[in-house]
């Protein structure tokens, strides 16, 4: 064995002999936690030696607290796409703000939250939602898109009176638009603007509007 081997070793053996003894429920969560930016980084083709090394723990450890790797790796995607500091952040938005500002701030949060996460995204959709994975977890993930929508509905909600859809068709199509240029084909999540976003939503395409250009106003 080489005199690097030896050493990267060493610093396992060493980080092993350091972690603290956890309870069960304790030992998961610091699993999940190690295994989150490893799903980031290899995606769910990550290796339990990876995940062990990452902990600092011996690799049989993992299969004491989780019957199988799946189970860790789907619990750590459920974790990590936990919709709560999304719903956080829409919630914080002023709503004494006008209207344009609240809407390209929420263009901007939940266009973050996709981008960020995209890899787990493709992966929560094969493994929990359309896969075999327990009924908790694909319930968990499911209720997510409504959760979103309904924070983003909420954002809306006090110019209800001005919008010529409800908040609630504004809300999804804020979120369609912010998929598809995430996942789409045609998406251009590097040239993502939230402003413009909201202009589309309110202004729509035209340069002037149809008094000035000459053109018919239609209803």
């Amino acid at each position: 064995m080489s005199e690097r081997s030896l050493i990267t070793v060493s610093v396992v053996e060493n980080r092993r002999r350091r972690q603290p003894a956890l309870a069960p429920d304790e030992r998961r969560a610091a699993l999940i936690a190690a295994t989150i930016p490893l799903l980031h980084e290899h995606g769910v083709e990550v290796s339990t030696r990876q995940i062990a090394n990452a902990a600092g723990v011996a690799e049989g450890t993992i299969f004491g607290v989780f019957s199988n790797k799946n189970e860790l790796v789907v619990c750590s995607v459920v974790k990590a796409l936990d919709p709560q500091p999304t719903l956080d952040a829409l919630a914080a938005i002023d709503r004494s703000a006008d209207l344009r500002s609240r809407l390209m701030r929420a263009a901007d949060i939940v266009h973050t939250r996709f981008t960020e996460n995209a890899g787990l995204m493709h992966s929560a959709r094969r493994l929990i939602i359309t896969g075999e994975s327990s009924p908790d977890a694909r319930e968990r993930m499911s209720s997510t898109r409504g959760r979103l929508l309904a924070a983003v509905t909420e954002v809306l909600q006090p110019d209800a009176a001005r919008l010529r859809v409800s908040p609630a068709k504004a809300a999804r199509l804020l979120l369609l638009y912010c998929g598809a240029n995430t996942f789409g084909p045609f998406g251009d999540g590097e040239e993502f603007n939230g402003a413009e976003l909201a202009s589309l939503l309110l202004d729509g395409i035209l340069h002037d509007k149809p008094e000035d250009s000459g053109e018919q106003a239609t209803c």
